[in-house]
C-alpha cells in the first residue's frame, strides 16, 4: 500500500519574492548566521549584503558579528523593525522561528530552500505576513532580473 502524496498547500507568489528581493535597504534577519564560512546562510548573507543591497541582521545563539553585522542571540532580541526573517534552520524548528517573527512585527518570513513548514506558513499568512517557503534569494534574484 502506498501512502498518499504530501500536497503542498504554500505556493510561492512570484509578485512577492520579486518585491521581497527588490526592496533595497531591507532589513533581513538571517536566522542561523555565524561567522562559519562554509554554511550557506553564511555566503547568502553575504549575497544579501552585496549583491540585494540588503541590511542583514544575524541571528544565531553565539551572536556573532558577521560580514560586519553585529549578531543576537534571538528575534526578540533585534532592535527596531525587521522586514524579513531569513530561516536557515531544519524544518522541525521552523516553526519556531516563524512564531517569534510574528511576536516580533516582521512584515515577512522567508524559509529557505529545505525549509518547509506547512502549518508555520499558515499562521505567518493568517498573522499578515508575506511567506516565501523552499526556495533561495540566489536562486529567486536572477530568475526575476533582480541582481
Amino acid at each position: 500500500m502506498t501512502s498518499p502524496a504530501r500536497h503542498r498547500l504554500h505556493v510561492n507568489d512570484s509578485d512577492v519574492v520579486r518585491s521581497l528581493l527588490a526592496s533595497r535597504g531591507s532589513r533581513w534577519a538571517v536566522v542561523g548566521l555565524s561567522e562559519n564560512p562554509t554554511r550557506v546562510a553564511y555566503r547568502i548573507g553575504r549575497y544579501l549584503q552585496d549583491q540585494l543591497g540588503m541590511e542583514i541582521v544575524p541571528v544565531h545563539p553565539k551572536a556573532d558579528t558577521v560580514h560586519g553585522a553585529p549578531g543576537y542571540r534571538t528575534l526578540a532580541d533585534v532592535p527596531g523593525q525587521i522586514d524579513v526573517v531569513d530561516v536557515f534552520v531544519r524544518s522541525e524548528i521552523a516553526g519556531g522561528i516563524v512564531d517569534e517573527a510574528i511576536a516580533a512585527g516582521a512584515k515577512a518570513v522567508w524559509l529557505q530552500l529545505g525549509v518547509v513548514d506547512e502549518d508555520a506558513a499558515a499562521r505567518a499568512a493568517a498573522a499578515g505576513l508575506e511567506v516565501v517557503m523552499d526556495t533561495c534569494p540566489a536562486i529567486e534574484a536572477p530568475r526575476h532580473g533582480i541582481a
